[in-house]
């Protein structure tokens, strides 16, 4: 870590150097933004916290309170006030763009993970971490070995009615059930029978989910990023040499969450009920749902906006 938690410039925390993530000496946690100089003082430079360092720090210390909150030694929270009175905080109402895929880029995404697990077999674990995350919109850290969590295959189960289910200790603390889709189970199929183990889970199964290839147990979410990045990586190259630079683009600005965005947004697109896609999200609302995924206002305003004359 740099020695000074304040830098200037937007850099990457880790650099890959050999095909090893390192720490970026550069990288710090806060960002200053340089504003206006003193007329006065026309040499000297005047610094202002960036608004994602605001929001961070906020985000950081309302943590704090809340869990000072919970064990009874403080009796209120008093940041959301001293949020809402801070003048250097601009309010954000612009329109949320959501980070995803279009069905064509998942598609090219899907079809390189599969011929790179068809080269070589240990990208298997590759291709059904890709498929999970978009088909049952996780989060990359819902399938990471936790200390008070440890996803195994018996999580994946099935009902008296035939239908499949996933158990996820997700954010908050919360457990849920995500449906898993019939067309997903070959996918779970192809990487069992590739570890050695029965096509489909039976109760009591204690292998991990995802599994290391060296070593025992499960997987940081850190070691999970990395096994996508390298699709998405590839992904870029391949598109870029076939259809150019800037239709490999989203490729290379693409993170793991994408994934679930993406699953989640197609879904909505081909009809399916908002409030069983919120569940399987994990969203305590469907207006949560409603305002990342769907953004029912703008597309009405925008639609009406269209006619307006000049």
């Amino acid at each position: 870590m740099a020695s000074t938690p304040i830098c200037f410039n937007n850099v990457e925390k880790f650099t890959l150097k050999g095909g090893l993530y390192t720490s970026n000496t550069e990288w710090a946690p806060f960002r200053l933004m340089v504003a206006k100089g003193d007329e006065s003082k026309p040499d000297k430079k005047k610094y202002r916290p960036s608004q994602e360092t605001l929001q961070a720090t906020f985000t950081a210390i309302n943590a704090f309170y809340k869990h000072l909150t919970d064990e009874e030694y403080c009796y209120g929270n008093p940041v959301q006030i001293a949020k809402k009175d801070c003048r250097y905080l601009i309010k954000d109402a612009q329109v949320k763009d959501v980070k995803r895929l279009t069905e064509d880029q998942w598609n090219f995404l899907l079809e390189v993970a599969h011929s790179m697990a068809d080269d070589d077999s240990r990208y298997e674990r590759s291709l059904f971490l890709i498929a999970s995350l978009k088909t049952l919109f996780l989060r990359i850290s819902e399938y990471s070995d936790r200390p008070e969590w440890s996803p195994t295959m018996s999580h994946f189960w099935k009902d008296n009615g035939n239908n499949w289910w996933l158990k996820i200790y997700g954010k908050g603390r919360k457990v849920r059930d995500i449906t898993v889709p019939p067309s997903f189970l070959s996918y779970l199929s192809r990487y069992r029978l590739y570890r050695g183990l029965n096509k489909l889970p039976v109760a009591g199964e204690n292998h991990p989910i995802i599994e290391k290839i060296r070593g025992r147990g499960g997987m940081t979410a850190r070691q999970l990023s990395r096994l996508v990045q390298e699709v998405f990586d590839m992904a870029y190259e391949r598109m870029k040499a076939r259809y150019g630079e800037e239709n490999a683009s989203n490729f290379k600005e693409a993170t793991s969450h994408w994934l679930r965005h993406t699953g989640a947004s197609l879904e909505i697109e081909r009809g399916r009920a908002l409030k069983d896609v919120s569940e399987d999200l994990g969203h305590a609302s469907m207006s949560t749902t409603d305002t990342v995924y769907v953004q029912t206002d703008d597309k009405k305003r925008a639609a009406s906006g269209k006619e307006r004359k000049v």
